[in-house]
């Protein structure tokens, strides 16, 4: 039996090449996405009663206050506000809670800001593993 060891061994090194260089492209594609220092409130309902305000409502309210806001999404019972900075989410945090009653609740996001794709990757079909 004879195997012809420089044909294995460039096609490993090939191999291996090629998985350094998938693995260094995705490190490149999310480092932007990790690094940003954006921040998320969510509002919620704090009674099982009410529904939730309008987006654009918060959007205008907070607008008028000079907060900028990059995006309004609604959740499963919730709202979620992203700002640029946690500045601005501090300030957008005070000024909800002067013009929300007292039955939201206004917190900052604890599963959105930096991987707010991965739902949707994650769903009854579809499986990564």
């Amino acid at each position: 039996m004879n195997v012809n060891v420089k044909w294995l061994r460039g096609r490993m090194t090939w191999r291996s090449g090629l998985a350094a260089t998938a693995a260094l492209l995705v490190l490149i594609l999310l480092l932007p996405a990790l690094m940003t220092k954006e921040t998320a409130l969510e509002i919620t309902l704090a009674s099982e009663r009410g529904s939730l305000p309008d987006g654009f409502y918060i959007y205008q309210r907070l607008d008028e206050r000079g907060i900028r806001i990059k995006s309004i999404t609604p959740a499963r019972d919730s709202l979620i506000i992203l700002l640029d900075t946690p500045e601005q989410a501090l300030a957008a945090q005070h000024a909800l809670e002067e013009l929300l009653p007292e039955n939201y609740s206004i917190s900052r996001s604890r599963h959105y800001p930096h991987w707010r794709w991965l739902p949707y990757l994650h769903n009854g079909n579809a499986r990564i593993s």
